[in-house]
């Protein structure tokens, strides 16, 4: 067995993951056939097949599923070896991947890559927007350096900073903003919308309201904060959004935003990263000036 290189190695874990050499290829910036020959190489090399190519959807054969933890813990050392070196030098630069769940990339990443970009000009930011879950998931594989997320995440391998905590705001029809602020046990009671399963802005919300999540109502359910206020704002019912949130998603609506009177709702937005991390330092740096001051 010779002359397996790591660019073999990526673009095997990329196949892995994707499931599509066609995506695989995308995201690694190469042409479809080219990743394929040196898919190929790979397997000749380990004259074992690693992808069975039968049918609509790409899997893995018994020994890909093997081979494919393992070849992730080598990139992930060769990964965190080249993250060494970068924490060794003065400010940052190269390669930083953040990850963000989507009720906060959207109002939060402009004035962090500002901020970020003006005092490290050779950085390199690439962003990854998704669920909590899965940025956790990617987080501990290596695919991402930090994550921006809603706190606590509780997972004894990662570091959990604290960057601000922030209140949830009612949003309802214009017509409604004279009425009185219902309180928790009365939104339970009315036409609340909420962001689909799988967001921790959802279970966040149905906290406040002490509602279970399999007895919230069928169908008042979205993808993304802009069609929650953009239904309100057809009076289809009421929802909650976070503070960050309201001046980009209700400057064009016919809603009308309140706060609540305390115990107000809030969440602590907070970084994380892997305690193994050679940029852990670094990290720390730039949850340093994301913080509010």
């Amino acid at each position: 067995m010779t002359n397996i290189t790591l660019k073999q190695l990526r673009y095997f874990e990329a196949v892995a993951h994707h499931r599509h050499f066609g995506h695989a290829a995308e995201s690694c910036a190469i042409s479809q056939p080219a990743l394929s020959v040196q898919i190929k190489e790979l397997e000749q090399n380990l004259q074992t097949p690693l992808f069975d190519r039968g049918g609509r959807t790409i899997t893995l054969t018994s020994f890909g599923v093997d081979f494919a933890p393992r070849v992730r813990a080598i990139l992930q050392g060769v990964d965190e070896l080249q993250d060494m070196a970068r924490a060794s030098k003065d400010g940052l630069m190269g390669r930083l991947r953040i990850g963000i769940i989507p009720t906060i990339g959207p109002y939060l990443l402009p004035s962090i890559i500002t901020k970020l970009t003006q005092m490290n000009p050779a950085l390199d930011i690439h962003v990854r927007e998704t669920m909590t879950p899965r940025l956790i998931s990617e987080l501990t594989e290596g695919r991402i350096d930090t994550a921006i997320v809603a706190l606590p995440v509780s997972e004894s391998s990662l570091t959990e900073v604290a960057l601000f905590d922030e209140k949830f705001m009612l949003v309802r029809p214009k017509a409604d903003r004279d009425k009185p602020i219902p309180s928790s046990a009365r939104l339970n009671e009315m036409k609340l919308l909420l962001l689909e399963e799988g967001h921790c802005f959802r279970d966040q919300a149905l906290s406040f309201c002490d509602m279970q999540s399999e007895t919230a109502r069928e169908g008042l359910d979205a993808s993304s904060l802009s069609t929650l206020v953009q239904m309100v704002g057809a009076g289809i019912g009421v929802t909650l959004i976070p503070e960050m949130a309201v001046a980009v998603e209700t400057r064009s609506a016919q809603v009308a935003v309140n706060a609540f009177p305390a115990p107000e709702p809030t969440r602590r937005v907070g970084m994380i990263w892997r305690k193994t991390s050679p940029l852990a330092s670094k990290l720390s740096e730039i949850a340093d000036l994301i913080r509010p001051t």
